[in-house]
């Protein structure tokens, strides 16, 4: 058990470019895999790693966040003294709540300065993995570096958009861009930072002292040359989600058997919200090949190369091939869909035929229906 490390899931201003997915909910609550949300595996790895605290870092539009998250009791964190907490911003007042993230830990340093952890695991909710903390900590004590940073070659981002990195012989970062920089390099930040709460605490008001908003971009990029910042490279599945694009081809690798087993199950399960429903139905005469289909679903047509959440209704004669269907969508008789994106209570009538394409996915809004 490691529950020497604080840990603290950053959803302030995290990168988003998902378009109506993201219209009503934050980027870490956007369905993935059938069943799961974004910042379910980050989460998951955490409480797997033996992290007992963990605080969340709201930003805007957490609505579903906190139905998600609930009391953590999914999760196993809904403990007394340690647990989940969810931090929203402290103020209502737009100028303030658009400031950065070392703005947000300073309103909230209460959670921080209360804790008893030595150290402070600072994540993001896009980066989709499976990553045992534990030996990210054995790493970063070796090392004697300040921070320790979770990295991996990833010369195929599908679409996302990563922070790249390069580092020396020995493992130390050298230079950090942001993704629109120049920097030519394979190797990319996982936006994981481990360090020691009082560097961080540090950091915080430093940074703020100057004018500076920023972890990352201001209190870390700044500093590449004064802190020991060492690179800890991760060698399991990631996907990178925080484009439109980049979400649709993330999704159809979970299609693949060895992307799903590495994922889900190693090195520890991602856990999710339960909600009791009966298994899959399906109907005579229905087809299904290489899909996910989640329980609650009723298959009397034809699903193909798809991911389909829970209480999805494909009716007869309907063919669903290459698409995501959301929570409780339903597809009329005799209609056809083809590399959609559907969103939670859609509704396809019937004989309809919508297509999109894999660089281009058509998107269906929340309870939209066609």
């Amino acid at each position: 058990m490691n529950s020497n490390i604080l840990g603290v899931i950053n959803l302030i201003h995290e990168s988003d470019e998902m378009e109506t997915l993201t219209a009503s909910r934050c980027l870490a609550t956007v369905p993935f895999g059938a069943r799961f949300r974004l910042i379910d595996f980050t989460l998951s790895s955490m409480v797997n790693s033996g992290i007992t605290k963990v605080g969340v870092f709201a930003h805007t539009k957490y609505r579903s966040l906190i139905d998600h998250l609930g009391s953590g009791k999914h999760w196993d964190l809904q403990h007394r003294q340690s647990g989940l907490f969810i931090m929203p911003p402290v103020t209502d007042d737009v100028n303030e709540v658009r400031r950065g993230d070392l703005y947000h830990f300073y309103q909230h340093r209460d959670y921080f300065t209360r804790s008893t952890q030595e150290y402070v695991l600072i994540t993001r909710s896009h980066m989709i993995c499976n990553i045992d903390f534990d030996a990210m900590l054995a790493s970063h004590k070796a090392s004697g570096a300040d921070i320790t940073v979770v990295t991996k070659v990833q010369p195929e981002l599908f679409g996302g958009k990563a922070r790249k990195l390069q580092i020396d012989e020995r493992g130390r970062v050298t230079a950090m861009q942001d993704h629109y920089g120049r920097l030519e390099s394979d190797l990319i930040s996982m936006e994981m930072y481990l360090m020691r709460k009082e560097l961080l605490l540090e950091l915080v008001d430093t940074s703020l002292a100057q004018g500076q908003d920023h972890l990352v971009r201001h209190a870390i990029m700044s500093r590449v040359n004064q802190l020991h910042i060492q690179s800890y490279e991760y060698e399991g599945y990631l996907g990178v989600v925080n484009t439109l694009n980049s979400y649709y081809k993330n999704s159809m690798q979970l299609l693949r058997p060895d992307v799903w087993k590495s994922l889900f199950f190693e090195p520890g399960p991602i856990y999710t919200k339960v909600k009791d429903e009966p298994p899959a139905r399906y109907a005579e005469g229905a087809k299904t090949s290489n899909s996910l289909v989640a329980n609650g679903c009723v298959i009397e047509g034809t699903v193909i190369n798809s991911i389909l959440f829970r209480g999805v209704h494909v009716h007869k004669g309907a063919v669903v091939r290459n698409s995501i269907v959301m929570q409780n969508g339903i597809i009329g008789e005799h209609s056809f869909v083809d590399h959609v994106i559907l969103d939670k209570d859609v509704t396809v009538e019937q004989g309809r035929e919508l297509r999109g394409a894999e660089v281009s996915p058509f998107l269906a809004v929340k309870r939209k229906v066609i």
